[in-house]
């Protein structure tokens, strides 16, 4: 994979690029693949139900609506990530398990943690087109992370 500065400077315009501050807290630190989306605020039962499918090398992104009051990935969640092949997944929101998480193969950015667990009601949405950063998430596009930020195609 390129750095993804590399990349903006070879593919300019055709990316856009994530402008929030996203923390780097899995195991791999550069990822990339097809995006999925689950919108939810505080919420992780879509996250759970979704990361338990097979990824095929996909980045989950996770609209959670900034919220840093729950944890919306802990460490069991992360792992069904790994077992199902999942590159990574981007969370507008915190985990928690950061230390586990972060001896998994499975990029994780995030804009922090909290060790409070969210509800489990199922409220949200799948594969929807989520916008935040001042980016547009269009599932099956592609995203690149690594240590300086993340890209997305237009």
């Amino acid at each position: 994979m390129l750095l993804t500065a590399d990349l903006y400077d070879e593919r300019g315009e055709e990316l856009q690029s994530v402008s929030l501050q996203f923390q780097d807290l899995g195991g791999r630190a550069r990822f990339t693949g097809p995006i999925r989306t689950v919108t939810c605020f505080q919420d992780n039962a879509l996250v759970k139900s979704v990361l338990s499918t097979p990824g095929d090398g996909a980045v989950l992104v996770v609209d959670g609506g900034g919220s840093l009051e729950t944890a919306l990935m802990g460490d069991m969640i992360a792992d069904l990530a790994v077992q199902n092949g999942w590159a990574g997944v981007v969370i507008n929101g915190a985990i928690r398990d950061r230390v586990a998480i972060g001896t998994m193969q499975l990029g994780v950015k995030a804009l922090g943690s909290n060790p409070r667990k969210s509800s489990k009601a199922g409220v949200g949405v799948t594969d929807a087109v989520v916008e935040f950063g001042g980016v547009t998430f269009t599932p099956g596009r592609t995203v690149f992370c690594d240590e300086d930020g993340i890209l997305v195609e237009r």
